[in-house]
Order: C-alpha cells, then sequence, then structure tokens
C-alpha cells in the first residue's frame, strides 16, 4: 500500500481576551470540514488550531480579574476546547503560544532573523497612554485620546526590535500576482493587499516591546518581549517541530496546503507571514483563504432584544450540532460576510433538513417497511425515467471536492440538496403507492425505493463532513454497510446491497416552531438590567442577617454533574468538616479550575435535592451583567474562617 498524501490545514489561532462565540466558529467548522473531507479521501492529514496567549491586552485583562495572566488565559483556553469538542472539530493538534516547545522556537526563530540581518534595533514611536502603558498610532486613537480608557495620550519612544518587511515588498506583490500558484482568495483581497499595504510603502515591523512582560523574551537582550507577529505566526511551523524537539514532522507537512481565517487578519498571513519565512528561508504556505465576518443585526452587533441569541452552546444542545455546522457553511457565501439570525437558521433549518433530507429519509424508510417488510427484493425493474435523478447524483462528488477545497461550501451544499429535492420529486412522480397496488408492479416499486435508498446514500457521504453525527445514523436506517459509505462509494451507482434491509430510527430533523422558538431564546437571553443605586428588597433586621453563618471553604474536588449541563459538585472543607454542595455555575467555571480554591459559602441553609443528590449550602457568587465570579478569597485564608 502506498504512503499517503500528507494535507496540511490551520485555523487562525484565537486570541483568548475572552469566551470563545459564535464569530470563532466559521474557520473552525470549515477546517474541520475540510479535513474530514480529506481523511475521507485517504490523505494523512494534519488538522491545527490553538490559542495566541500573550501580549499586553491579556495582561491588562487578567491584572483586573486578579489572576496571572497564565491563570487568566487557562480558563477561556478550556472553554475554547470545550466547544471545538461540543462541535465535533476533529483537530489533530492544539498549540498554545505558551507552550514551552513554541517558546525556545521563538526565541530560536528571532535570533535567526536577527543573525541573518533582518531584524534591527530601534526605536518605536507612537501616543502614549501612561495610565494603560499602551502605545497607539495616530489612526487608533478617539477624538485624540486612548481608545481604551478616554484619556490624553502623549507623544513617546521605546526601544524596539525591527523586521525589515519593506524589502520583501516586490517578491510579495510577484507572489500575489501569480496566477498559476494563486496564493491569496477570494481574488478580492489580492487588490486589497496591494492597493492598501505594498503600493502606499511597506513599513518595517516592530516585532519587540518593553512597556509589558507578557511574552517570550529575547533571550539576548533583557527586557524585550517577542512582538505578536513572530510569536503568533511561527505557530504553524513550531507546531511541526521546527527547531523544537517536540515534534519530527516538518519536513512531511510543510509548507501547508490550506491557511483559513477571516479577512482581518489576512495581511498577517498574506504580507507578513511569507516575509517571515521568506527570511528564513523556508517555504511558503500553498493558500491563504480569508474569509467574511458573521454579522448581527444592524451595524453587525447582535440584538438580544430580538431573540437572536448566538451562544454556539445554546445553539448546538437545543437543535443540534450538525444543524449549526449546516447552517454556517450554507449560508456563507466565501468572501462574503454573512447576516447572522436565528429566525434565519430556522427557516434554513426546517427547509432544508426537516422538509427536504430529513422527510426524504423517512418516507423512503417507511414506504420500504410497509410494501416490503423492511427488505426489498433482489430483483428489480428499473426504468430509463430513472436516469434524471442518478445523472444529478453522478455529478455531485466531483463537484462537492471542488467546492469544499475551495471553501465554496454553500455552492456544494446547495447542489447536494438540489438533488435531494430532486429525489423526494422523484416520490411524487413515480408514485409508490400507486404501484404498490399492482403486484405486477413490484420489481418497478423495488427498483423505485432502491433508487432513492441509494441517492439517499451518497447524499450523505458528502455531507459527512459537515453533518459527521447525523450522517452516521442516516446510514443505519437506510442500511448502508461500511462499503457502501466511503468517498469513492458516492462516486459509485447502486453500491447498496441488492436486498438491502432498513431500519427506522428517530427523527433526524424535528420541525422547529419558529414563533415559540424565538420567544422562548427571547425569554433566556434578555439583557440584564444595570444594577440599582438602593436596594430593591425590604429593609430587614439584622439579627435575620445574623442567622445566616457565612464561612470561607476550601474545595477539596469539584465535577461536572452526570446529565447536566449547569451543576457542579464540590466537596469542600468548612473547617469542621467535609460537606458536598452543588452550584449551577458550570457554563462558566471548568472543575479543575476551582480545585485548591478557597470561598465564600453560605453553610447553615437547610440541604436541598437537584439531580438526585444532596447540596449543603450555597456558593457566594456576584454577577454584574455577562460576567459572573465565585466569591474568592486568598490561599492564606483557613477553611472555616467567618464571613462578617
Amino acid at each position: 500500500m502506498s504512503e499517503k498524501t500528507p494535507f496540511y490545514i490551520t485555523t487562525p489561532i484565537y486570541y483568548p481576551s475572552g469566551n470563545p462565540h459564535i464569530g470563532h466558529c466559521y474557520s473552525t467548522i470549515a477546517c474541520d470540514c475540510v479535513a474530514r473531507m480529506k481523511r475521507m479521501q485517504g490523505y494523512d492529514v494534519m488538522f491545527l488550531t490553538g490559542t495566541d496567549e500573550h501580549g499586553q491586552k491579556i495582561e491588562k485583562k487578567a491584572a483586573e480579574e486578579g489572576m496571572t495572566p497564565k491563570e487568566y488565559v487557562d480558563g477561556i483556553v478550556a472553554n475554547f476546547k470545550k466547544l471545538w469538542s461540543t462541535l465535533g472539530i476533529s483537530y489533530d493538534r492544539y498549540i498554545r503560544t505558551t507552550d514551552d516547545y513554541h517558546i525556545e522556537s521563538v526565541q530560536k526563530i528571532f535570533r535567526k532573523l536577527y543573525d541573518n540581518g533582518y531584524i534591527y534595533k530601534s526605536e518605536y514611536k507612537g501616543k502614549y497612554c501612561t495610565p494603560c502603558e499602551s502605545f497607539w498610532t495616530e489612526s487608533q486613537l478617539v477624538d485624540g485620546k486612548c481608545p481604551d480608557c478616554g484619556r490624553e495620550v502623549t507623544d513617546a519612544s521605546e526601544e524596539a526590535y525591527f523586521f525589515k518587511l519593506s524589502e520583501f515588498a516586490p517578491k510579495l506583490k510577484e507572489l500575489l500576482l501569480d496566477e498559476e500558484k494563486d496564493f491569496l482568495n477570494p481574488k478580492s483581497r489580492v487588490n486589497e493587499m496591494i492597493n492598501n499595504f505594498i503600493e502606499p510603502g511597506l513599513q518595517d515591523l516592530c516585532v519587540s516591546r518593553t512597556s509589558f512582560k507578557w511574552g517570550i523574551p529575547v533571550d539576548f537582550d533583557e527586557g524585550h518581549i517577542v512582538y505578536v507577529w513572530i510569536d503568533a505566526l511561527s505557530n504553524y511551523i513550531t507546531a511541526l517541530g521546527y527547531l523544537n524537539d517536540k515534534y519530527n514532522d516538518y519536513d512531511k507537512y510543510w509548507p501547508a496546503d490550506m491557511h483559513v481565517m477571516a479577512k482581518e487578519i489576512v495581511r498577517f498571513h498574506s504580507l507578513i507571514w511569507p516575509a517571515i519565512l521568506m527570511a528564513l528561508g523556508e517555504p511558503l504556505p500553498k493558500k491563504v483563504y480569508g474569509h467574511g465576518w458573521i454579522t448581527f443585526g444592524d451595524g453587525g452587533k447582535m440584538s438580544k432584544s430580538k431573540g437572536n441569541v448566538v451562544d454556539p452552546f445554546i445553539l448546538s444542545e437545543r437543535y443540534g450540532v450538525d444543524s449549526l455546522r449546516y447552517h454556517l457553511l450554507r449560508e456563507m457565501v466565501f468572501g462574503s460576510d454573512c447576516p447572522y439570525s436565528n429566525e434565519q437558521m430556522f427557516t434554513r433549518y426546517n427547509s432544508d433538513l426537516a422538509n427536504d433530507l430529513g422527510n426524504l429519509v423517512s418516507r423512503t424508510v417507511a414506504m420500504i417497511e410497509k410494501y416490503f417488510g423492511g427488505t426489498l427484493p433482489a430483483d428489480k425493474d428499473f426504468s430509463d425515467s430513472d436516469e434524471e435523478l442518478l445523472s444529478m447524483t453522478d455529478e455531485l462528488p466531483a463537484f462537492v471536492d471542488d467546492t469544499f477545497s475551495t471553501l465554496r461550501f454553500s455552492e456544494g451544499l446547495e447542489k447536494i440538496f438540489r438533488v435531494i429535492a430532486r429525489a423526494n420529486k422523484y416520490i411524487d412522480e413515480n408514485e409508490p403507492w400507486i404501484l404498490a397496488k399492482d403486484e405486477e408492479k413490484k420489481g418497478r416499486l423495488a427498483a423505485v425505493l432502491y433508487n432513492l435508498l441509494d441517492t439517499v446514500r451518497r447524499c450523505a457521504i458528502l455531507l459527512t463532513p459537515v453533518m459527521p453525527h447525523i450522517c452516521p445514523e442516516i446510514f443505519e436506517q437506510i442500511g448502508a454497510d461500511e462499503s457502501a459509505t466511503t468517498w469513492e462509494a458516492s462516486k459509485v451507482r447502486h453500491a447498496l446491497k441488492a436486498d438491502v434491509t432498513v431500519h427506522k430510527g428517530r427523527v433526524l430533523f424535528p420541525r422547529i416552531d419558529i414563533e415559540k422558538e424565538l420567544e422562548e431564546l427571547e425569554a433566556m437571553n434578555k439583557p440584564q438590567r444595570e444594577l440599582p443605586a438602593e436596594p430593591i428588597k425590604e429593609i430587614t433586621e439584622f439579627d435575620n442577617f445574623a442567622k445566616l453563618d457565612l464561612r470561607a471553604v476550601k474545595v477539596l474536588s469539584c465535577e461536572r454533574v452526570p446529565k447536566s449541563d449547569k451543576l457542579l459538585k464540590f466537596i469542600v472543607d468548612d473547617g469542621f468538616g467535609e460537606r458536598q454542595v452543588l452550584s449551577g455555575i458550570a457554563k462558566y467555571y471548568e472543575p479543575e479550575q476551582l480545585v485548591g480554591k478557597t470561598l465564600g459559602m453560605i453553610i447553615n441553609l437547610a440541604p436541598r435535592k437537584m439531580m438526585g443528590l444532596e447540596s449543603n449550602g450555597m456558593i457566594m457568587s456576584v454577577r454584574d451583567g455577562d460576567k459572573f465570579r465565585v466569591v474568592e478569597f486568598g490561599d492564606d485564608i483557613k477553611a472555616g474562617a467567618d464571613i462578617s
């Protein structure tokens, strides 16, 4: 057996300054779809994603939360990984720029660029905000003031290292205009890069800073931190073992076949990243794809008042992971922005998934069970009138391969569902319920139902990269064995057994009551009211408050409660012994984040049963709009200490 052809695809590495949202999902789902398809086609796939965890913004946010930067990003990264698991993202490797091997490689890359004469020391000049300790360019200012805090800024300079990006302008222009290489897509991005950046004159790039500490140190110049460009962009090769011993597959997978990202960071990947690689003497990636944005309502902002919940955890739980994956890939026309609304998603779900695909599967299986007891006879009477449906299906594999490989998922999915619609029409044309009344037409009836099953089979194979959870259920219901569900089998007519047996299953896509769902989501996601200036509860006597026993408790263990998306189960030391308490905070914390922490707790509440488990007390917490925190004390506070 010949060795598999390597295929390397990457998402951007996401900046964990806040929890992941649906805007992060498209790039990752798109890459996952391509990776799954390539695996089905027999490629040796390396699918990389990760997080870009250094920089002044992270340092500042962590300080605001009273955490170290590493503690802060650890929590956010846990949520990214949780989301990717929920969405069925099949990445092969996850890189964090705080990983030791990445740090080692970045320091070596920086030194190599310096030794090769592509990095030099100079001064970084800009507008400086003293309270924020931040440099800003003139264009970043808001009304001439700091965009973060609104205070006055002053002209200042900072010693820094610079990368000679300007030297690479001619080579970069040549790369972008090379039609054979077709390096950057869509083509509109090529004009943006040339007209907006190369033609006006590329400026050398600041690649170190001294105004913050959260980053990779320049190992030959104390006080300098490697700035984002060399740190973050280098992940695509450090994750393969470039200049480190962690991995050893750089020669196997590099150059990358596809870098995928949203349009706002195309400049970094199509200008800065190729220039760095040229300076290192390394091969360039084969393709860079810059897709559009998911937008919400007017001005790109989501509208909670219209029930526009865009929490991917909620959407996946209520409507199915594959439904969300399908909707995003079907609606986003490559290169264009895609407005998102829940109403739009529900409408697409009902029309494509419930009415067309789900209905086709359930009708076909039901008719085979009704007319043939679940197993089709081997003898069938095929007709020339079948050819239109079969020919349309024959065209799908090559078209889907081409469109999915170039992120034109919307085109590929549209054509698949055109065939599914044609199959539903084929039922009406052939009227199986009429054929079933004539014993002499049982062979024709069997052929019609077999053609429907086989069309479903071939479409489901091509849909598997998009809907990897539901398609195996389809194969089970239509009686398709493993040999009939490979990518190659999608190109073959009548790969099902002649006497195939179907197995009726659940309704794959229950119809959504759109109005009801929008109302429920709106109620679920109403904006938090501002905290009132005055207490809204009635004045109470001090003796009532004094009845509560508030203590510091040490978390000994913490785990999720099975079959609950909300509850965490704690075993805590309250200073007098151990007790079990449940808290509905699983949305905000991973269990491992809380083990060993000292938290505030009301310990003398009457026991209460939740999910069959007893809870003895209440973890104290605070909510401010979308922000949520448990009340936490330092490690120097003993378990059982009184809160007063």
